[in-house]
Order: C-alpha cells, then structure tokens, then sequence
C-alpha cells in the first residue's frame, strides 16, 4: 500500500511541477520549437486535462483501497500519451527532443501498474470482508 501511495502521491507532485509552469511558457515554446501554436485553446485545453490528472493522481494517493479502481483508467491514461507521442515520433511527426518528456509516462505507467497489482491482495481482503 505504501508503494502505491508513493508512486501516485510522487507523480501527482511531479506532473504538477512540470505542468503549471507551461500555462506560462505558449511564446516561449513556440520560438524554441516553432511553428507556434496555431490553436492556443488545443495547448492550453491539453494542459487543464493533464494537470487535471495530476490531482487524481494526488486523490488515488489519498486512499489507495478506495480509489484503487481508478489506478486503470490513470494506467490507461498514461499508456495512451505515451503511445501517441511514440506514434508521432514513428510517422516523423516529432522530434526525438519532443519525444523524451512523453517516455516518463510510460514509466509512470509500468510503475501505475505495479502499484495496482501490488495493492490487490490488500484490497480484496478489505472488500470481502463483512
């Protein structure tokens, strides 16, 4: 339970950390990797969602037994980002530098998933109990 709480509490705070700063950075992003953004409410509406993610991630922490249904649906979330960005990379549609951020989520994900195996037994003797 404490490994599952670790890894969601820990992601929640790191996605945080990286996030915020990028309600910031539309000017900058676009003159380091041009062109920019052609349709800033698509920037900044994926932000809102991943950050969004981030405090589910802090609420999963918060109570691994109850929330632990919504480790999948977090896994799910993670796995499909990555699985984007590496499609786009395939296609020749991002750079590698564009690229590297999105491997974190499937890291985060391998370790989502390992937290969700690892809280099982702990779960299903909490919910057959009576």
């Amino acid at each position: 339970m404490l490994f599952a709480k670790r890894v969601f509490y820990w992601s929640g705070i790191y996605g945080i950390l990286v996030l915020l700063p990028m309600f910031f950075l539309e000017h900058k992003l676009g003159i380091d990797f041009p062109p920019a953004t052609n349709h800033p409410e698509q920037y900044y509406a994926f932000i809102s969602v991943a950050l969004a993610w981030q405090f589910a991630f802090l609420l999963i922490a918060s109570d691994v037994n109850r929330y632990r249904p919504l480790m999948v649906i977090a896994m799910v979330e993670k796995f499909l980002t990555a699985g984007t960005a590496i499609w786009l990379f395939a296609l020749g549609r991002i750079e590698a530098t564009t690229l590297a951020p999105f491997l974190v989520d499937i890291i985060l994900g391998f370790l989502f998933a390992a937290s969700y195996v690892r809280s099982a037994e702990h779960f299903s003797s909490l919910r057959f109990r009576s």
